[in-house]
C-alpha cells in the first residue's frame, strides 16, 4: 500500500488502496466526466516500436477504453510502407484514431513551411513528434483534456492510463497538469538511474549552491520528474514552449511552473511496477543514449535557472560539478541500502560509473551553456505558430486526413 505524505509544493495522488475502486468503476466515471469534458490520448510512436512486444499490447488494452474521444499518433522513421502497415495496425482500435505520417509528403510540406517562418522544430526526435501531435489535437477541437505515454512501456495495463488522466478529467477537480510517476522496479534491480542519480541529486547540489530558490524546491517536488507520461486540459497546449531533444520532460515541468500556479498542478502514482526499453549508458558517445539525455537535462535545467536570475560562470559549473558528484555518491549507498532490504540486486560499480559520466557531463553542458548564450532549444508556442500562419490547423488536419484517406485502403 502506498503511502499518503505530501511531500513538496505538488500534490501528490496516492494509490492507496488497490481494492476500493476497480478500474472498471474508474472507467465509469471516466466515461461520465467524458461527456462534459471530452478526453484524448496522444501517443508520439516510432515505427520500430510497431514490430516489439510493448506497444501490441498497449493497443489490445486501449481496444478496451470506452471513455476516449480521440487518439492521436505520431509516427516517426516510416516509409509508405510502413505508414500502411501502421494504420492496419491501429485500425483495431474503436476510438476515433488519427495517424500522423510525419515523414510522409504532406506534413513534410507543412513543417517546410513553418522551417522558412523560423517556427518549425529544429531537431528531429520524440519532442517535435509530440509537438505536432499537441497541435493536431489543439486544431481538432475534439477534446478538453489530453493524456501523452509512450509506446515502449512493457507493463501497460489500462488502469495506467485511467489513473494519469482521472486528475485532469474530473470536473470536480482544478489541476490543469497532471505527472505520472512510479516505482521503477523492474527484472529484481532498480531502474531509471537518470531521474535517480543525475536529476535528483543535481537539484540538491543546485540548492546547496544558490540556496532554496522556488523553481528548485518546484522540480524536486516530483518524485519522478524524468517520466514521459502526463496529462492536461487542452488550453495548456496553446503556449507551452518545449524542448525538442531529451530535456523534454524537464521542459515541460518547467513550463507549467511558469504558467500555472502550483496548486493547480499535481502527480499520480499511475502503476506499481513499470518497464520499458533502456538506453545504453554511451559512454563514449554524447550524442547517444543516457549521455546525450544528461547533457540535455542539464542544459534544461541551467537555462531554466538562468531566466530566474542566476549567473553561471565556469567556476560555478566546476563547483555544482564536485557538489553533485558527492551527493550522487552518497545516493547510490542510499540506493544499495534500498535495494538489500527489498531484496533487489545492485550493481555499485554500474551505479558509480554513471555517476562519474553525469558528473562530467554536467560539466560539459554548462561550458555549452556559457559557449552558446543565443541558443534558442524551445519549439514556438502554437499561440505564435497560429498567429503567424492562421490557417496551419486546418492544413494539418486536411493533411492527415487526405493521407490516412490515400493509404488506408
Amino acid at each position: 500500500m502506498g503511502d499518503f505524505y505530501q511531500n513538496g509544493v505538488i500534490t501528490t495522488l496516492h494509490n492507496l488502496s488497490r481494492e476500493s475502486v476497480s478500474i472498471e468503476q474508474m472507467e465509469h466515471q471516466l466515461t461520465e466526466f467524458a461527456k462534459v469534458r471530452p478526453l484524448s490520448l496522444v501517443l508520439p510512436s516510432l515505427y520500430s516500436e510497431l514490430q516489439g512486444p510493448a506497444l501490441a499490447n498497449i493497443v489490445e488494452n486501449l481496444t478496451k477504453v470506452p471513455y476516449l474521444n480521440q487518439i492521436v499518433i505520431g509516427l516517426d522513421r516510416a516509409t509508405e510502407d510502413e505508414y500502411r502497415h501502421a494504420l492496419k495496425f491501429f485500425s483495431k482500435l474503436p476510438q476515433n484514431v488519427k495517424v500522423l505520417w510525419n515523414d510522409g509528403p504532406r506534413l513534410k510540406k507543412i513543417d517546410a513551411l513553418l522551417q522558412n517562418e523560423g517556427l518549425a522544430p529544429k531537431e528531429l526526435g520524440k519532442g517535435r513528434n509530440v509537438w505536432y501531435c499537441l497541435g493536431y489535437v489543439l486544431g481538432s477541437g475534439e477534446s478538453e483534456s489530453v493524456a501523452l505515454h509512450d509506446c515502449d512501456i512493457l507493463t501497460y495495463d489500462r488502469q495506467l492510463l485511467a489513473r494519469l488522466i482521472y486528475p485532469v478529467a474530473n470536473p470536480t477537480f482544478n489541476y490543469e497538469f497532471c505527472k505520472g510517476y512510479y516505482a521503477r522496479v523492474a527484472d529484481g534491480k532498480i531502474n531509471g538511474r537518470v531521474s535517480r542519480l543525475l536529476v535528483t541529486p543535481l537539484l540538491r547540489a543546485l540548492k546547496k549552491i544558490f540556496g532554496n530558490l522556488e523553481y528548485l524546491e518546484y522540480l524536486d517536488s516530483y518524485r519522478y520528474p524524468l517520466a514521459g507520461e502526463f496529462s492536461f486540459r487542452t488550453d495548456v497546449i496553446n503556449d507551452i514552449r518545449i524542448p525538442s531533444d531529451w530535456g523534454l520532460e524537464i521542459g515541460v515541468l518547467s513550463e507549467m511552473e511558469r504558467n500555472y500556479s502550483t496548486n493547480r498542478l499535481c502527480q499520480v502514482d499511475i502503476a506499481d511496477t513499470y518497464d520499458h526499453k533502456h538506453q545504453s549508458l554511451s559512454v563514449d558517445n554524447d550524442d547517444g543514449g543516457l549521455s546525450k539525455m544528461s547533457i540535455d537535462i542539464s542544459k534544461a535545467i541551467f537555462r531554466k535557472l538562468a531566466t530566474n536570475g542566476v549567473v553561471f560562470n565556469t567556476e560555478t559549473f566546476r563547483s555544482i560539478k564536485a557538489t553533485y558528484y558527492r551527493i550522487a555518491l552518497d545516493f547510490v549507498e542510499t540506493y544499495r541500502n534500498d535495494a538489500i532490504i527489498n531484496g533487489l540486486n545492485f550493481d555499485i560499480h554500474s551505479e558509480e560509473q554513471a555517476v562519474e559520466l553525469f558528473a562530467h557531463n554536467i560539466l560539459k553542458a554548462g561550458i555549452h551553456f556559457l559557449d552558446n548564450p543565443m541558443e534558442t532549444p524551445f519549439i514556438p508556442s502554437w499561440n505564435r505558430v497560429s498567429s503567424a500562419v492562421p490557417d496551419v490547423y486546418g492544413q494539418m488536419i486536411q493533411a492527415v486526413e487526405e493521407d490516412m484517406e490515400e493509404f488506408g485502403s
